[in-house]
């Protein structure tokens, strides 16, 4: 399984892919060991959890994105997203996010994605709003952003 655009590759992650692609510029989060560990006990979140997005150019991680888990009952996933600094500010994350929103709405499972971000996060707010997800209110420090279906 591999998404791929102009500029990406979107893989998902594994133990394989994470040693195909890592460097030392790509710091891997807790949230990838902890994604890691529950695959290993339950192979079916593959694609619900953490992608890896490699840069074309030079075959390198430059971030991850995924989803929190399988879709909910309701047919939810939410949606996160890190590019490393070097490579922000270049459009990678808007390019990422919008392919992954539309696999996860091609498999058939997802009705909406919903998204948070911190209310000072200027970079992120701007990804959301130019893959036109709307924002729907915020909780503490956070906004809350959502996009269905029906959008697209």
């Amino acid at each position: 399984m591999e998404l791929q655009t102009q500029r990406l590759k979107i893989v998902p992650c594994t133990d394989e892919s994470l040693s195909m692609y890592a460097t030392k510029e790509f710091k891997m989060g807790s949230h990838i060991n902890n994604y890691l560990k529950k695959l290993k006990d339950e192979p079916s979140l593959l694609g619900w959890g953490v992608w890896l997005v490699i840069n074309k150019d030079d075959n390198t991680i430059i971030g991850d994105i995924g989803f929190k888990g399988k879709p909910d009952s309701e047919n939810i996933v939410e949606v996160g997203y890190g590019i490393v600094p070097a490579a922000q500010n270049k459009g990678f994350a808007t390019e990422a996010v919008n392919e992954i929103l539309k696999w996860a709405f091609s498999s058939g499972n997802v009705k909406k994605i919903v998204a948070e971000c911190l209310i000072d996060n200027i970079s992120s707010i701007k990804v959301l709003e130019k893959l036109n997800m709307k924002r729907i209110g915020s909780k503490d420090n956070m906004y809350l952003w959502s996009f269905s279906k029906q959008s697209i």
